[in-house]
């Protein structure tokens, strides 16, 4: 009885060997990854940078299987402001409790929870979003592809702002805004390089 135990035990062993065995990590690298965040609204549009503070994609060998990454929210910028002064007003602005609270929740994460083939280097990628400290599940296509020994991921997000209690602004919430209303949803166009 001992001996077909010791049996069983080996090959749960292996197949616990086999099954994970062809799990490879690839570290994003933030210097080269980047996220562009767009806003909009009635009277036009902002966009700038956030810088990628860590994260990883998994594979099985043949197809991705799960990943993450973690946003700097304190890095926030904004591009197209020229006016020094007023560029430092609205980035201020951005970080302050009326939107993202930057001092309170300085990163923003999202973890993958499945991601499906779709076609070449194609994903449906589903996952949690967590921004100021509330989690939503959001789903996006994404290009993952491997090029030489590094991976290159690129998605559009689109994320509506108020379900992570961000309302300034916003018509859904606020009668009579006019001009001053701003768009719900923002856009989050994410580039990620990782390796081995």
């Amino acid at each position: 009885m001992k001996r077909n135990g010791l049996f069983v035990a080996v090959i749960f062993a292996f197949l616990a060997m086999a099954f994970t065995a062809g799990t490879t990590e690839y570290k994003v690298d933030a210097k080269q990854s980047k996220v562009v965040w767009l806003g909009k609204k009635v009277t036009g549009e902002h966009t700038g940078g956030i810088n990628i503070a860590d994260g990883k994609l998994i594979s099985d060998g043949k197809n991705f299987t799960g990943g993450s990454f973690t946003i700097d929210m304190a890095s926030m910028t904004c591009t197209d402001v020229a006016d020094p002064a007023y560029n430092e007003k609205f980035i201020g602005h951005l970080k302050s409790d009326d939107f993202f609270s930057t001092a309170k929740f300085p990163k923003s994460n999202f973890v993958i929870t499945k991601i499906t083939s779709t076609g070449k280097d194609q994903y449906n990628v589903k996952g949690k979003l967590t921004i100021k400290g509330i989690t939503n599940e959001i789903e996006f296509p994404a290009t993952i592809q491997t090029v030489g020994k590094q991976i290159k991921a690129n998605a559009k997000i689109v994320v509506n702002r108020t379900k992570y209690d961000i309302k300034y602004g916003s018509g859904s919430f606020f009668d009579n805004l006019g001009d001053k209303a701003i768009n719900d949803d923002f856009e989050l166009n994410v580039d990620l390089v990782a390796a081995k």
